[in-house]
C-alpha cells in the first residue's frame, strides 16, 4: 500500500501532468488489477492532488477496455474523496460548438459489456440511488470557479455515454439528440456509478471538441480533428480545473455521493 495521500482525484489526460508541483509517481495495487497507470500526487491550487490518466501514460487503453474500477478503487485508497474528471466530447446540439465547456448534471448510459460494478453477487447485491450521477457541491464548485475565471461554461446538460472505440452514425446522433442528449463521449460510464458505489463525490468538466454526426452536414468527425480541437482549448480547461480545484469543499458535505459509507449491507469493503 503507498504512503502518500491525496484528498482530491483527477482523471483526465496527459495534459494535464505538468500542473502539478512536487510530483511523485506510485504504483497502487487493487483487487481489480492495476490501474490505467501509477497515479501522480503533487500539489495543486493549494490541495493534494492524485492524478491518473484514465487511457493510461501512453494512451493504450481504448474507452471499452479502460480499468475504471481499479481506476477508482485506487484514487480512493489514497485518501481521495472528491473526484473531477476532464473529458473531450461531441455535441449533439447547433448551438453548441467546439471550444464550449460543459458541467453535465445527468448521464443517459449507451455503453455495454464494461465491468460495471463492485458489488459482483458472490456476496450480495447494493442497489445504490442514482439518479443524480454528479455530485452538487462539485458541480456548484465549478460554476464558481467558471464564473470567477470569465469562462463561459454551460451548467446543465446530459451526457449520452456510447461504448466506442467508432464515433455514432448519422441515424444513431439524431437518436441520441431527440432522446435529450447534449452531449457525448465515451468515458463516463461506468466511472461515475463506480465512484458512487465507492462514496466518491463525482464531478466531470467537459469540453466539446466537434459537433456529432447527425447534427450538421459533412463528413463526420474524424480523430485527428478531436486531437486538434482539445490541444487549442486545453488552457481553458486546464484553467476551469485548477479554478474548480481550489472551489472544492475541505471535505465531503452533506451531498448525498458518500451514502454507503459505514453501510453493513454493503457487499464489498471500502478502502
Amino acid at each position: 500500500m503507498a504512503t502518500s495521500r491525496a484528498e482530491i482525484g483527477v482523471i483526465g489526460g496527459s495534459g494535464f501532468y505538468s500542473l502539478l508541483e512536487d510530483a511523485e509517481a506510485v504504483r497502487v495495487d487493487t483487487p481489480y488489477g492495476e490501474p490505467s497507470s501509477e497515479v501522480t500526487i503533487g500539489s495543486l491550487a493549494g490541495r493534494r492532488v492524485a492524478f491518473l490518466p484514465r487511457h493510461g501514460a501512453d494512451h493504450r487503453f481504448p474507452p471499452h477496455r479502460v480499468p475504471y474500477r481499479a481506476n477508482l478503487w485506487a484514487l480512493r485508497s489514497l485518501g481521495v474523496r472528491q473526484v473531477v474528471t476532464g473529458s473531450a466530447v461531441g455535441s449533439l446540439q447547433p448551438e453548441l460548438g467546439p471550444g464550449a465547456l460543459v458541467l453535465p448534471d445527468q448521464i443517459l448510459d449507451r455503453t455495454w459489456g464494461r465491468p460495471y460494478t463492485y458489488s459482483d453477487g458472490e456476496h450480495g447485491v447494493a442497489h445504490l440511488s442514482f439518479s443524480d450521477p454528479y455530485c452538487p457541491l462539485g458541480r456548484a464548485a465549478a460554476q464558481r470557479a467558471a464564473q470567477a475565471a470569465g469562462l463561459p461554461l454551460t451548467g446543465s446538460a446530459t451526457l449520452v455515454v456510447i461504448n466506442g472505440p467508432r464515433f455514432s452514425t448519422r441515424a444513431e446522433s439524431l437518436d441520441y439528440r431527440r432522446s435529450g442528449g447534449t452531449i457525448i463521449g465515451m468515458t463516463a460510464m461506468p466511472e461515475a456509478a463506480l465512484a458512487r458505489e465507492l462514496a466518491l463525490c463525482f464531478t466531470s468538466l467537459c469540453l466539446v471538441t466537434d459537433h456529432d454526426a447527425g447534427v450538421e452536414a459533412g463528413s463526420g468527425v474524424t480523430h485527428a480533428e478531436v486531437l486538434a480541437t482539445f490541444a487549442a482549448n486545453l488552457p481553458n480547461m486546464r484553467k476551469l480545473l485548477v479554478a474548480t480545484l481550489a472551489e472544492l469543499p475541505a471535505e465531503q458535505g452533506d451531498c448525498g455521493c458518500a451514502q454507503v459509507s459505514g453501510d453493513p449491507t454493503l457487499p464489498y469493503e471500502l478502502p
